[in-house]
């Protein structure tokens, strides 16, 4: 029985090591193009229904956090599909790495919003920046299993992140173009280096 548990750990071992050595093509720039889309339309919606968001910070938050799980849904959806087509046997190792890379990246944006709500209310406004800055690091995390052009995206969302801090912080506001315009760009952007990576007829 030993055996065969350690010929077991020893598969999972060898897959997990194929994982990190094959470039993931679990994402799709169809997901990522719709995010981007996602992103425009609710900064036009609260555009017209938050005259001040600042105000009604709650309200600007839900949005844009309702947003995140929409598209975090439809960017996951697509890559267990994709997943399994392109990786076969791996796609579970695949995936689970994938996952690894950015959840820490996920649970420090949700820490901070957390902890800026409860303990410095005032200072919401840098969220916005501080979430593209995350964003950011979680894609230098996991350029290297992602194509060419990935730490160019990473690289727009820490100077989009850092931009957003200090223009806001001149006069400390919430705006919904400040997350919807890096957003949509670099969802936009990263689409368009997924479908050159990956040369996919779905892509195109």
């Amino acid at each position: 029985m030993r055996d065969y548990e350690r010929a077991l750990a020893d598969i999972d071992d060898i897959r997990s090591r194929m994982a990190a050595t094959t470039q993931f093509r679990g994402l799709g720039p169809a997901a990522l193009a719709a995010t981007a889309g996602l992103a425009v339309a609710t900064a036009l919606a609260q555009g017209a229904l938050l005259e001040a968001p600042l105000a009604r910070p709650g309200a600007f938050f839900a949005g844009w956090i309702a947003v995140a799980v929409a598209s975090v849904a439809l960017v996951g959806a697509e890559m267990i599909v994709r997943s399994r087509r392109h990786h076969a046997g791996l796609a579970d190792a695949m995936i689970l790495q994938a996952v690894h890379q950015f959840l820490p990246a996920g649970a420090a944006g949700a820490a901070l919003a957390l902890i800026l709500g409860r303990f410095a209310p005032d200072e919401v406004w840098l969220l916005p920046g501080l979430w593209q800055i995350l964003v950011s690091l979680g894609l230098f995390s996991a350029a290297p299993s992602l194509p060419r052009g990935t730490r160019l995206v990473a690289a727009w969302y820490f100077l989009a992140g850092c931009t957003a801090i200090m223009v806001e912080g001149s006069a400390p506001a919430l705006s919904p173009w400040s997350m919807a315009l890096p957003f949509a760009v670099g969802q936009g952007l990263m689409a368009f280096v997924i479908a050159r990576g990956t040369g996919d007829a779905d892509a195109r």
